[in-house]
C-alpha cells in the first residue's frame, strides 16, 4: 500500500473528491483510484469538463455527489489559501477536508509565540551535510529570497491596481491571471509572456473588459517590475550561500518560475548573490522540478553527491529525493508564521492593505529560517528597530492615513503637530503629503497650563488630576512655583480658611495667576511668530483627554483677538472663531472629563477593542478593553521627541525646556524605534495602491493584535526594556519592562 494509500485508509469505502487540476493530480489519481472511488475532480479555476478521465465539478455538485473527504493535491502554501476559500463550507456539510499528505486542513490553529515541538533545522546542522556533499544546489524563491507579500496572490491583485490605475478594467484578473498560469503548468513550464498570451486570447471571451491596449510583452513587464520592488534576500540563508561558494563548493540556482534568465539575474544582483556555478530556469528549459529540471542539473554538473536545500516538500524535497540527492528542508517565512498559527492575525487577511502589512510582517520576522538555535525556541525582536517596525508601525500608519484624510475632509488649511508627541507623527505626515505645510506646535501640558489658567475654576480643574505626591510638590512641578518662597500673603491667606491640604492649589492662587498672566504673554509672543492662515487649526495630540488643547485655544483666542474679552479667554466669544482648533488625536481618555468644556475632537481609537464586522454583529467584543487603551504607554514613550519637554517660553518666544532626564542611552534607543516605524511607513507607500490611502482604515483590530505582540514576544534590546515612561504631570516614572 502507497502512502497516500496508508494516510487516507479510513475513507478507502467512502467517496472522495480531489482538488487540484494539476499534475500532481495525475499522479495522485493513479496511486488512489485503484482502493477508493473517486467521484470527481473541483478547481477554484474551472467547474466544468473532463481531466484525466475524470469529470470536473463545482464544490456544490461534488457535495450532492456524497462525498465524505475532499483530498487537496496542492503544495502546502496553496492549501492554506484553498481551506480559507473552501473550509467553512466542509465544516457545514461535515466533509474532512485533508491535504495530498494527510494534514487535516480543518484543524484549527494553536497560536504560539515560540517554535517548541517544531523538528526543524540549524544552520550547524545545515553546514555538517554540506561539508559531505560535493555540489550545493539552492532553490530561489522563498529559501534564498522572498516577498515582502504573503503570497503570488497579492501580486496579481497589485497588477490589477496598476492596470485599473491606466484606465484598464479586466473582470475576475486575479483568478484568470492564475488559471492562466495553471492551466500552462500542465504541459510545461511556461514564460510570463506565455501566460499573459493566454490572459489576453481568454479575454476576448469575457465581457466588461474596457480600455486594454497593453500587449502581452507589455502586461509582462509591469507584473515584473511590480513583483521586483517585492523581493528581498533571505539574509541568513543567503549567508549559507556565500559560505558554499567560499568554500569552493560548485553551487548552482535550481528554480521554478516564469521570469527568464536574464530577471532571475537582476534578483541575485539585487540581493548581492554571485558566484554560482549555474542558473536552472524551469522556463528556459521547458520544464519544472516536478518534471525533468533536476536531471537537467545532473547532466550539466555531472555525477557526485548532491544537496538540494530548498523550501517546497514536494517540489524541491520529494523530487531532489528521486532524483537520488540529499536534501534539507528550509521553511518558508509562510510556512513558520503557520507553524506559531499565524500569532492570531489569519482573522484579519480580508482587504489587500492587511495582507500588505502581514506580508510585510512576515518578511522581516521570518527572513531568518533558522529560529531553533535555542532551547526554548522563543521567538524574539532583537533590538527597538524590530519593536518600532513590527509592533508599533502598523497602528501609527493607519493612524496617519485617518489624519490626513480627516483635514481633507474638513477643508483645513493650519495643521498643528503638538510637542512631543508629534516628532515622529508629522514626518510620517510629511512623507505622505510632501507638499503639505505643517507646524511643530510647541506645547506641553504643563507649558499649556502655566500660561492658560485664568480663575478659580482652572486651578480647581488642574488640581482635580490627582498628583502622585504632597501638595508643594504638584505646585512645583504643575505650575514651577516654590511653596517656600510664597508668602502668607501671597498665598492668599488660604490656611486660616481650612488649611493648605483641604483647598489644594488654590492655596496658591495668587502666585498662579500673576505668574500665568506673564507665562501668557511669553507664549502669545511664540504663536504671533507662526504663519497661521485663515480659518481651523487641526490640533493634533496623541493620548490625552483634550487639556492642552482647551488652553492652547483660549490663548489662541487672545492672539485672534489682540485683547482680554468679555468671554475671559473661554473660546466663547464670537471674535474668537477665527482659528477654531479641530482636535484629531489618535486617542482621546475619559471624554466625558471635559465634556462641559467645549472642545471640539475626534478621536481615531475608543477605550473598546475593535473588530472585524463578523465580531462586532456577533457581539463578541465591544466590551473589552483594547489592547490601545492599555498599551499607550509603550507607544507614547517612542512617539517623542530627542529635546525634553516645554515649559514655557522667554521674552522672545522662544521655548524654555525642564532638564532632560533621559540618558543618552535612552534617546538613541527610541530614535532607532522611531527608524523603524518610519522604514515601515516609506516601504507601505510604495507598495500600497494610491486608493487604498484614501479610505477609513479597515484593520483597526489588526493593529491591535500587532501591539498586543509586545507582551508575547521575547525583546532582546536592554536599553529598550530599560526606557522609562516618564509623566512628570503626575508624578509617575515607570520602567517599561514592568509594562510588557
Amino acid at each position: 500500500m502507497s502512502a497516500e494509500n496508508e494516510v487516507f485508509q479510513e475513507y478507502y469505502d467512502q467517496k472522495i473528491g480531489l482538488y487540484g487540476l494539476g499534475t500532481e493530480t495525475e499522479k495522485a489519481l493513479l496511486s488512489l483510484e485503484d482502493r477508493f472511488e473517486i467521484v470527481g475532480l473541483l478547481d477554484s479555476f474551472q467547474e466544468e469538463g473532463e481531466l484525466y478521465g475524470k469529470e470536473i465539478y463545482s464544490l456544490s455538485q461534488i457535495l450532492e455527489r456524497g462525498v465524505t473527504l475532499i483530498i487537496v493535491v496542492a503544495r502546502p502554501g496553496s492549501c492554506k489559501a484553498i481551506a480559507k476559500k473552501i473550509g467553512d463550507i466542509c465544516r457545514e456539510c461535515g466533509v474532512a477536508l485533508l491535504d495530498i499528505r494527510g494534514k487535516d486542513l480543518l484543524q484549527k490553529k494553536r497560536i504560539t509565540y515560540d517554535f517548541t515541538g517544531v523538528d526543524g533545522g540549524t544552520k550547524a546542522g545545515l553546514y555538517q551535510k554540506i561539508a559531505r556533499a560535493g555540489a550545493v544546489s539552492f532553490d530561489l524563491f522563498d529559501t534564498l529570497v522572498m516577498r515582502e507579500v504573503l503570497s503570488p496572490t497579492n501580486i496579481a491583485e497589485l497588477v490589477d491596481e496598476a492596470l485599473q490605475e491606466k484606465g484598464i478594467c479586466i473582470p475576475d484578473f486575479v483568478s484568470m491571471r492564475l488559471e492562466a498560469e495553471k492551466r500552462l503548468a500542465k504541459y510545461g513550464a511556461p514564460t510570463l509572456e506565455e501566460i499573459y498570451e493566454d490572459i489576453l486570447s481568454k479575454s476576448k471571451e469575457k465581457a466588461g473588459i474596457t480600455g486594454l491596449h497593453l500587449t502581452a510583452s507589455e502586461l509582462a513587464i509591469l507584473e515584473w517590475e511590480i513583483d521586483y520592488k517585492t523581493i528581498l534576500a533571505r539574509r541568513a540563508v543567503c549567508e549559507v550561500y556565500e559560505a558554499c561558494i567560499s568554500q569552493g563548493k560548485a553551487v548552482y540556482i535550481v528554480t521554478d518560475t516564469y521570469y527568464r534568465k536574464e530577471q532571475i539575474e537582476s534578483i541575485l544582483r539585487k540581493c548581492n548573490l554571485s558566484g554560482c556555478s549555474g542558473l536552472l530556469v524551469s522556463c528556459e528549459y521547458h520544464t519544472g522540478k516536478t518534471q525533468e529540471l533536476f536531471k537537467k542539473l545532473k547532466e550539466i554538473a555531472g555525477e557526485r553527491k548532491y544537496l538540494h536545500i530548498g523550501d517546497d516538500l514536494t517540489a524541491d524535497l520529494e523530487m531532489a529525493s528521486k532524483a537520488g540527492m540529499d536534501t534539507w528542508h528550509i521553511f518558508s517565512g509562510e510556512d513558520l508564521s503557520d507553524l506559531v498559527g499565524n500569532m492570531g492575525l489569519e482573522p484579519y487577511m480580508d482587504s489587500l492593505p492587511e495582507r500588505l502589512k502581514i506580508g510585510m510582517f512576515t518578511a522581516r520576522l521570518f527572513n531568518d529560517p533558522f529560529q531553533f538555535e535555542t532551547e526554548d525556541r522563543m521567538i524574539t525582536l532583537s533590538d527597538s528597530y524590530d519593536v518600532g517596525y513590527l509592533v508599533c508601525a502598523p497602528v501609527i500608519a493607519d493612524f496617519v492615513f485617518w489624519f490626513r484624510n480627516q483635514v481633507r475632509h474638513c477643508g483645513i488649511q493650519n495643521i498643528w503637530f503638538s510637542a512631543r508627541d508629534g516628532y515622529l507623527v508629522q514626518k510620517l505626515y510629511q512623507m505622505l503629503e510632501q507638499d503639505a505645510d505643517s507646524v511643530y506646535f510647541q506645547t506641553s501640558r504643563m507649558a499649556a497650563i502655566r500660561a492658560g489658567v485664568m480663575d478659580d475654576a482652572d486651578i480647581a480643574y488642574v488640581n482635580s488630576m490627582r498628583f502622585s505626591g504632597t501638595l508643594e510638590e504638584s505646585l512645583k512641578a504643575r505650575f514651577g512655583l516654590d511653596a517656600g518662597c510664597l508668602s502668607l500673603q501671597e498665598t492668599g491667606g488660604k490656611q486660616r480658611t481650612g488649611g493648605k491640604q483641604e483647598a489644594g492649589l488654590l492655596t496658591y492662587k495668587e502666585s498662579i495667576l500673576r505668574r500665568a498672566a506673564d507665562e501668557r504673554k511669553r507664549y502669545l509672543t511664540y504663536i504671533d511668530s507662526l504663519d497661521i492662515q485663515e480659518g481651523d487649526i487641526a490640533f493634533f495630540d496623541f493620548v490625552a483627554k483634550g487639556t492642552t488643547q482647551m488652553y492652547v485655544q483660549r490663548m489662541v483666542a487672545r492672539y485672534n483677538n489682540g485683547e482680554e474679552c468679555s468671554c475671559a479667554g473661554h473660546g466663547d466669544c464670537p471674535k474668537s472663531q477665527r482659528h477654531h482648533l479641530k482636535g484629531l488625536y489618535f486617542l482621546q481618555l475619559e471624554p466625558e472629563f471635559v465634556a462641559d468644556k467645549g472642545l471640539d475632537i475626534t478621536s481615531f481609537y475608543g477605550t473598546r477593542r475593535c473588530g472585524t464586522s463578523a465580531e462586532r454583529s456577533a457581539s463578541l467584543i465591544g466590551t473589552e478593553v483594547s489592547s490601545i487603551y492599555e498599551d499607550y504607554y509603550v507607544l507614547e514613550t517612542i512617539l517623542t521627541a530627542p529635546h525634553p519637554c516645554i515649559c514655557g517660553f522667554d521674552d522672545e518666544g522662544s521655548p524654555v525646556y525642564v532638564e532632560e532626564t533621559r540618558s543618552e542611552a535612552d534617546i538613541n534607543c527610541f530614535l532607532r524605534a522611531q527608524e523603524g516605524i518610519l522604514d515601515y511607513f516609506r516601504r507601505y507607500l510604495e507598495l500600497l495602491p494610491p486608493r487604498f490611502r484614501d479610505l477609513e482604515s479597515q484593520s483597526k483590530r489588526l493593529d491591535e493584535v500587532f501591539l498586543e505582540l509586545i507582551h508575547n514576544l521575547r525583546i532582546m534590546d536592554e536599553d529598550f526594556l530599560s526606557l522609562i515612561v516618564e509623566d512628570p504631570f503626575f508624578n509617575r516614572m515607570t520602567e517599561i519592562r514592568t509594562l510588557m
